[in-house]
């Protein structure tokens, strides 16, 4: 039997200090970092994303960071197919692949080796359910799905077309919810030796430093980092400007808002996201949680610990 090859899973809610600590993982043990987070792998979007800096890498190489224009679409499938390419290629080289990041059904898309490619588009039905939501509206199409996956229906927020229609096409092509399938893949045991840990610590803790961490982005220019973005061609529909702080920005820079209320929406949203964040961690089966507060000397100690379980394991 092949010995499944080692994978380490830095994750947590935002601003809980996952870089340093898979930064000074990674120059312990010979890793790589491998982003996870939907927003850093676009150029340009360097101070709302708290991209990790040139500085803060200490040299250690970084993965699916800046690879792609901010007119770009980026997916988890998408996501998946570039990890996976980084994965192989660090292990190439003899060293360990750090995941690190808080977007959870990215971290969970690879961990699981989920299936996204389960059938071919079929062009024909999609042109006609297409047409069909031109023609009687996005409640048509998700008539038709809540019909036959209600479960969908109820996850796939009713505007989002594109997934709806992907989700009939699945069950036409093979008779088979996709909540269903999605379902039995996220049962698959991993094919990676796993070492995942998520950070945690105390809620107003961690809500003190989002607030402090949204100042600081504006003090950054978050706002003229937005404007540029604007004059670049993003749009409000643009996946990239669906990332928290910018769709804020370009409320108030569409006149929708003061400013004021616009950085408190960020403040807020952002602690909306990281509940969830966690709630969505807790599901995840197989997962070490770090609590922060028992590691008062920070990402040193974590790191020293997580090198030693790493080395005391076995296949």
């Amino acid at each position: 039997m092949e010995t499944r090859k080692p994978l380490i899973i830095i994750a947590g809610p935002t601003a809980s200090g996952k870089t340093a600590l898979s930064v000074e993982l990674a120059r312990r043990i010979g890793g790589e970092v491998i982003s996870a987070d939907s927003m850093q792998v676009y150029r340009y979007m360097d101070v709302g994303s708290a991209k990790v800096t040139p500085e803060e890498t200490c040299g250690i190489p970084h993965h699916l960071i800046d690879v792609l224009d901010p007119t770009e679409d980026f997916n988890v499938v998408i996501f998946q197919k570039m990890a996976k390419k980084a994965m192989h290629e660090i292990w190439d080289r003899g060293h360990i692949p750090i995941i690190c990041g808080g977007t959870g059904f990215y971290v969970q898309a690879l961990v699981r080796d989920i299936d996204f490619t389960e059938t071919e588009e079929d062009s024909l039905l999609r042109e006609e359910l297409e047409k069909r939501a031109k023609r009687e509206g996005a409640e048509a199409i998700h008539r038709e799905l809540a019909a036959v996956d209600p479960e969908s229906a109820k996850a796939i927020h009713p505007n989002n077309v594109k997934r709806m229609i992907r989700a009939i096409e699945f069950y036409r092509q093979t008779g088979m919810t996709i909540s269903e399938h999605n379902r039995r893949e996220r049962e698959k045991k991993s094919p990676y030796r796993c070492f995942y840990y998520v950070l945690n610590m105390d809620r107003s803790v961690l809500y003190d430093r989002i607030n402090r961490r949204v100042d600081l982005m504006m003090e950054q220019g978050l706002l003229d980092e937005t404007e540029k973005l604007r004059d670049m061609g993003c749009r409000r529909e643009s996946t990239a400007m669906q990332g928290l702080g910018y769709k804020e920005m370009m409320s108030y820079l569409d006149g929708e808002c003061t400013l004021k209320d616009a950085v408190d929406d960020i403040k807020e949203n952002t602690r909306h996201f990281a509940k969830r964040q966690l709630t969505w961690f807790r599901r995840e089966q197989d997962v070490r949680w770090i609590w922060l507060p028992d590691y008062p000397e920070g990402a040193p100690a974590i790191a020293e610990m997580i090198s030693r379980e790493i080395g005391g394991s076995e296949e």
